[in-house]
């Protein structure tokens, strides 16, 4: 039997690693079943948690939508009408709203506009080219976007849905009741605690949309790991296993991380000449070190990028740096079923007597702007007004904070303000 290689099986990786794949609950053969139903789909779960190998699993040559912090809502369908071969020709821009025309890029982009039109003009289908454009169909008209795409074959996909403001997201929730009713269901796929959120958006989504909750129990993570080994032929001692799934916090995509590390560590890579019983936990836990260590930089940047935000944010109770310390100090469990405004408020009045309800809410509506960069990513702490939670959208830092020490530039932040305020 031909050798495979350690990383064909374990690791994070933009494409299905198929030996080390599991269908937990029979997930996938229950959404292919829904896809076949006139709804809409959102899968929600956290970062690294295989939302986007389910995607792959389940659909064939989607038309991918990636939304970001400041994506509007014109964007998001630009973006999907870019990948079918249309482009948009902006006319006109305001502070809400955008209008051009739709062209298309080729021969296929002019052919899905061509029978688009026919199906709604109930016509036979002609022959548009860049000077037959097609009259008012721009960005705005919602109907003739759902044609088109329908036209295409392909299933449309928005993808991080959490990054779009609470206002976007809500225009979302609205078109996606207006593209139901032309016939064109959407798959929505992002990060956020609060359950069927988009129906809380539209109600009117009620029985048109179906939300699943994309988890990982400790079983379906041992899952993980005992396929990948059976299609090595090595087995892991249970004192690795317990190490392996009690420091991936529930997800997998940090479990498929750990795991290859750990193999890394014990210099297997790829399948040994006889079947192996690896029992070294000590190399276990020193490739979780390693790991955790690797992150080092990410959070660095993180803890900088919102220490900069908060420097041009004045406030005198020095809010902002009193609620990072205080969610950052908070135990894994708190942060793992998200933290509550009430809990959040209870410990930084504590720290800080003249913080007051009203103003932390205020705060923590803000808390992603401080956090992403210049492209609108890097999410690691979310907040959810409609339920007034706090919740970790990347676990990895959970790990970071469990193996690696450093100095929280808030806490400097947090003397300067008491300071300047003595």
């Amino acid at each position: 039997m031909t050798a495979r290689k350690t990383s064909d099986v374990f690791g994070i990786s933009t494409s299905i690693k198929s030996d080390s794949y599991v269908d937990r609950g029979q997930l996938d053969s229950s959404l292919v079943r829904l896809l076949e139903r006139d709804i809409h789909l959102a899968l929600r779960g956290e970062s690294k948690a295989g939302k986007s190998w389910l995607r792959q699993k389940i659909i064939s040559n989607p038309i991918i939508v990636q939304c970001r912090h400041k994506s509007r809502l014109e964007d998001l369908y630009m973006q999907a009408l870019s990948e079918i071969g249309i482009s948009f020709v902006v006319e006109k821009t305001t502070d809400t709203t955008i209008s051009g025309k739709m062209k298309g890029k080729g021969e296929m982009g002019w052919s899905f506009i061509a029978k688009a039109e026919a199906a709604l003009e109930g016509g036979a289908e002609r022959s548009w080219s860049e000077s037959t454009n097609p009259a008012g169909k721009d960005v705005n008209d919602l109907r003739f976007i759902a044609e088109v795409i329908k036209k295409s074959g392909r299933r449309l996909v928005i993808e991080d849905f959490h990054y779009l403001s609470v206002a976007v997201r809500k225009k979302v929730a609205f078109d996606l009741k207006a593209f139901w009713e032309y016939h064109l269901y959407v798959i929505v796929i992002g990060i956020w605690s609060q359950g069927n959120m988009l129906l809380s958006l539209n109600p009117d989504l009620s029985g048109r949309l179906e939300e699943h909750r994309i988890s990982w129990t400790k079983e379906d993570l041992r899952a993980v790991v005992e396929k990948g080994c059976f299609s090595l032929k090595i087995e892991f001692s249970q004192e690795i296993m317990n190490t392996l799934v009690n420091n991936s916090y529930g997800n997998v995509g940090i479990l498929q991380a750990l795991t290859l590390k750990t193999l890394d560590e014990m210099k297997i890579y790829e399948t040994p000449n006889s079947a192996a019983l690896l029992s070294d936990v000590v190399k276990c836990t020193d490739a979780i070190m390693l790991y955790a260590e690797q992150l080092e930089p990410l959070y660095l940047k993180f803890a900088k990028d919102v220490a900069a935000g908060i420097r041009r944010r004045r406030d005198s109770t020095g809010i902002y740096a009193h609620t990072m310390a205080v969610i950052l100090q908070v135990d894994d469990e708190s942060l793992y079923r998200g933290l509550e405004v009430d809990q959040i408020f209870e410990m930084a009045h504590v720290r800080q007597k003249r913080i007051q309800k009203s103003n932390l809410k205020s705060v923590l509506e803000k808390i992603e702007e401080l956090q992403v960069d210049e492209d609108g990513r890097g999410l690691v702490f979310s907040y959810n007004p409609a339920a007034e939670v706090v919740t970790v959208i990347d676990k990895q830092i959970l790990l970071f904070r469990k193996y690696q020490t450093i100095s929280w530039p808030w806490d400097e932040l947090i003397r300067q303000s008491e300071e300047n305020n003595s």
